[in-house]
């Protein structure tokens, strides 16, 4: 069960960052009009918003302005969606639903869904470099049309401590889920399957695929509040725990819960071979192991005190989670 505090806390973010991510989004108006419906399709579809509450919840725990935060909270959560998109394709894990509904390419055709993951991912690094939700007064009014037709975002201004912060966001937000990361792991998470799995094998991927983007999120919204390298790097291995933890109750419910619970097909991991933490301990260890490294995770928070308790809650909620 979700802490009161907690779920307000995310609810209240949800919508910041819904209004902020439908000001950016391009309207499906003109010729173009059918690859923005994919976008938003993808994009409000549901979901946690797990990724952009951590950029917020970090920036606040730093003493950073909720304002700088929101650009790099809609990015990666553009980002996220992106890979969810490409992730269902075909020539990938090939699964026809996404948050209870057709999968993107299931809902228009495959061309689509990828200019669609392409074009999200290209808005989000657009954001960064030139946010198009002010970092200086949040959610402001949009500024009218463009020639294309579409609403032109919002009003910006891009003061120079902006530009200063946007090489580091493009920078970690390619870490997160370039080669380095999130893709690295998507490759190697195709690469093995079928595979006898090995924990190095689903450690690697893991580590990269999922925990690399949550490390990242608390690392930009570090960087949003110019924090000391100190709190950022703390936070980041925050992140990088939590994401592995998050992956092995996600595993864990594949095996544990129904595609109505989960919004997408559930058994999915083992029909297709992947290489997963149940497949490689059982389920009992790996329990044991998403609880081991909430409780490492939550010792990262320790010189923040009391001020990251919803941090914590955060943690503990990602490995008791049912669905």
């Amino acid at each position: 069960m979700i802490p009161e505090r907690l779920a307000a806390c995310l609810e209240a973010q949800r919508l910041l960052v819904e209004d902020a991510l439908d000001r950016c989004l391009p309207r499906p108006e003109g010729p173009a009009h059918r690859l923005a419906e994919a976008m938003r399709y993808s994009v409000f579809a549901g979901g946690k918003r797990l990724r952009p509450a951590l950029v917020l919840l970090a920036c606040e725990l730093c003493g950073g302005d909720r304002g700088n935060a929101v650009p790099p909270a809609c990015a990666i959560e553009l980002v996220h969606t992106y890979s969810l998109i490409h992730d269902d394709l075909p020539a990938m894990d090939d699964d026809d639903l996404r948050r209870g509904r057709p999968s993107c390419h299931r809902a228009f055709d495959e061309a689509t869904a990828i200019l669609a993951g392409d074009a999200l991912l290209t808005l989000a690094f657009e954001i960064l470099a030139q946010p198009l939700v002010s970092p200086t007064v949040g959610l402001s009014d949009r500024a009218g049309e463009d020639t294309a037709g579409q609403a032109s975002r919002v009003t910006v201004r891009v003061l120079p401590s902006w530009e200063r912060r946007a090489a580091r966001f493009v920078a970690e937000l390619a870490r997160g889920a370039g080669t380095a990361g999130m893709l690295a792991g998507q490759v190697a998470d195709m690469a093995y399957q079928g595979e006898a799995p090995t924990a190095e094998a689903v450690d690697f991927i893991h580590r990269h695929k999922t925990a690399a983007l949550l490390a990242s999120s608390l690392r930009l919204g570090a960087i949003a509040a110019d924090a000391p390298s100190e709190r950022t790097d703390r936070l980041g291995r925050f992140g990088e725990k939590l994401g592995l933890a998050f992956q092995i109750a996600d595993d864990a419910l594949d095996v544990q819960a129904t595609s109505e619970q989960l919004g997408k097909t559930a058994g999915k991991d083992i029909a297709s071979g992947k290489v997963t933490y149940p497949a490689v301990f059982g389920l009992e260890e790996s329990h044991r192991r998403a609880r081991q490294l909430t409780t490492e995770a939550m010792a990262e928070l320790d010189p923040f005190g009391p001020a990251a308790d919803l941090l914590r809650d955060l943690a503990r909620y990602v490995v008791e989670r049912k669905a």
